[in-house]
């Protein structure tokens, strides 16, 4: 939708001849931005509640540095952008100019535009991890919520095999105060039928690619997963840190 489209149906809702509801309507059916190599979805987050995030593996650092730009030129706040390699990140970083940016290795999140807000949190996201070797996983599910508006608690290394480190009180505590779990786990994916028996709320459970050979690359975690027999336990892809913090920002702020 051009700029003149919007101002005359701004002036039929000023006027009385469309309603606010209809002109949301419209606003919603706004294009996306064609540039050749990609089409970015300006008008995401009005559409949906959440605005367009960048996918940076497979794109190289120019068409991310390009990419971003664009939304922010478009009038988007913050720019997420997943699977960042470090050398798209440094190309951004050496161009971005005015734009805010920061980056994270250990999530391989970037992030464009304004930043995490510290302050203004909602809710109680809880994610925790079998071991430390899922922290990256976690940390993209963590910083996605965050980025979010929401209020994220971190437990990592409260795996099956040293079970008492999830039941001590402070992460009990947690568990039980938590809007909605997410539950990062590798080897054989234990931990996300465990926190389902012991929360009142929604879990989301991540398998991981760690493990030796039977695990094949995270499927063992997967199966396992999926064949919970805890209640309330959904199940996203493997190694989709990305997907679980989306969806868990979505049970959070309702």
């Amino acid at each position: 939708m051009e700029e003149r489209e919007i101002e005359k149906l701004l002036h039929a809702v000023k006027d009385g001849t469309t309603s606010i509801e209809d002109a949301i309507l419209e606003l919603k059916k706004a294009p996306f931005e064609d540039m050749g190599f990609a089409r970015p979805d300006i008008h995401r987050g009005l559409r949906q509640g959440t605005a367009e995030v960048i996918y940076g593996q497979g794109k190289t650092p120019e068409q991310i540095f390009l990419i971003a730009g664009k939304l922010l030129e478009k009038g988007q706040k913050s720019v997420l952008i997943t699977r960042m390699s470090v050398e798209a990140a440094n190309y951004f970083e050496e161009n971005k100019k005015s734009i805010r940016f920061t980056y994270d290795g250990m999530s391989r999140i970037g992030i464009a535009g304004e930043q995490i807000d510290e302050v203004k949190r909602t809710g109680k996201i809880v994610i925790a991890t079998g071991g430390t070797s899922d922290m990256a996983v976690a940390e993209e599910a963590a910083k996605t919520a965050e980025l979010f508006g929401n209020h994220v608690v971190r437990l990592y290394d409260v795996g099956v095999a040293g079970l008492h480190r999830l039941l001590n009180k402070q992460c009990m505590d947690e568990i039980m105060s938590a809007k909605v779990i997410i539950a990062i786990a590798g080897m054989e994916g234990a931990l996300a039928s465990v926190v389902g028996g012991l929360a009142d709320c929604p879990v989301i459970a991540v398998p991981t690619s760690v493990g030796y050979g039977a695990s094949f690359g995270g499927l063992s975690a997967l199966l396992s997963m999926l064949n919970s027999c805890a209640s309330g336990v959904s199940v996203v892809n493997i190694d989709n840190g990305f997907g679980a913090g989306y969806l868990a920002s979505m049970i959070n702020r309702g």
